[in-house]
């Protein structure tokens, strides 16, 4: 296996590279706004939880067959105009040697926190073999989807090094902060390095044919918008500029980053998603007329009457209008108790409404 993006020419002639999704991302016509979730594939679906009955978070991440099921899972019940690979972001890091598990109801717990110099020997360059179930799984979805892009997805350096030193997640992020702060050096260093793996990880999943790339950086809300500049953005554009030649378009998304949208544009995105505390409109005047704009519906309106959602949707669209690209999407995540049949009226709805 290679991670050779030379073969970027030919899955851009392909079906899934002229889909109403990559259009949208492009900022090309298109006969509807496209629309896909972010964690369609999870918890919320009865199909989902009867496949990881038994299945530990890691593990299905590493079975192919698994990633591939349930990757097709919300494509076959909802409609959506994209598939997003089914992983987790510490994959990895993992990969890469750290001892980690995802603990449910918890999320990723670091057995040996990195906080020293000594420390970050522990975390390894990335090479492909090291994922060769993301690369085996992708080609299978590939054949599978048809026209129907696949998005590939990694989590961004700020956001793998904030659990990386914390040890699992945080409210606060003080152990980050402090080693941002006090051991600029060291945290560098590891955001670097962290920016190599997932580069890495990245150009395996474009390799195997993926239609575009997410760069998740959950966690980067917990910035001001100058020590995002300072202790962020360089790592985040490392990823993004390593993938400016790959062919398929790159999206940032991030929660809480009202305050970072300019910025975080500006590191490399051809999309920037947003959550639902900023109305797309707002967003667009801040990111630019070079780039889309992913979002924002909170994903709590789900919860509500029906014409309340409907309402609510075409708000979204409305605003969205004002980008000169626009995916639908959620603020955030699909949260767990959510009614699957919802979010199929949802597509539906999107679909109707944005015809052109």
């Amino acid at each position: 296996m290679t991670t050779t993006l030379e073969g970027s020419a030919a899955r851009r002639e392909q079906p899934a590279a002229d889909s109403v999704f990559v259009r949208a991302c492009r900022r090309q016509p298109v006969a509807h706004t496209p629309v896909w979730f972010m964690r369609q594939a999870g918890r919320s679906l009865p199909e989902y939880r009867k496949v990881r009955a038994g299945i530990s978070m890691l593990e299905a991440c590493r079975r192919p067959d698994l990633v591939a099921e349930i990757t097709l899972q919300p494509v076959r019940r909802h409609g959506v105009d994209a598939a997003i690979l089914f992983s987790d972001i510490v994959v990895p890091v993992a990969a890469a040697g750290i001892d980690l598990d995802i603990e449910p109801g918890t999320g990723p717990v670091i057995a040996e926190p990195i906080r020293t110099e000594r420390d970050l020997e522990r975390l390894r360059p990335l090479t492909p073999p090291d994922v060769s179930f993301v690369d085996e799984a992708v080609r299978l979805l590939v054949g599978e989807l048809g026209a129907t892009p696949l998005i590939g997805f990694a989590g961004a350096p700020f956001t793998l090094a904030s659990y990386l030193v914390e040890g699992g997640p945080s409210r606060t992020h003080g152990k980050t902060k402090a080693m941002m702060y006090g051991q600029p050096e060291l945290w560098h260093a590891l955001c670097a390095r962290l920016a190599e793996i997932t580069l890495e990880f990245l150009r395996v999943q474009v390799a195997a044919g993926v239609s575009a790339v997410q760069l998740f950086d959950s966690w980067a809300g917990a910035l001001s918008e100058a020590d995002y500049r300072r202790f962020v953005l360089p790592h985040s554009a490392q990823v993004l500029s390593g993938l400016a030649e790959a062919g398929v378009p790159r999206i940032h998304f991030g929660v809480g980053t009202a305050q970072l949208l300019t910025a975080m544009g500006e590191a490399g995105a051809d999309v920037v998603g947003v959550d639902w505390r900023t109305p797309l409109d707002a967003a667009t005047a801040l990111v630019g007329p070079e780039r889309a704009v992913q979002g924002n519906l909170d994903p709590c309106v789900l919860f509500a009457p029906w014409p309340v959602v409907e309402r609510e949707v075409r708000r979204v669209l409305a605003e969205g209008r004002a980008a000169p690209g626009h995916v639908f999407n959620l603020g955030h995540g699909v949260l767990p108790e959510t009614e699957p049949e919802v979010l199929t009226r949802v597509v539906e709805l999107v679909h109707e409404a944005s015809a052109r």
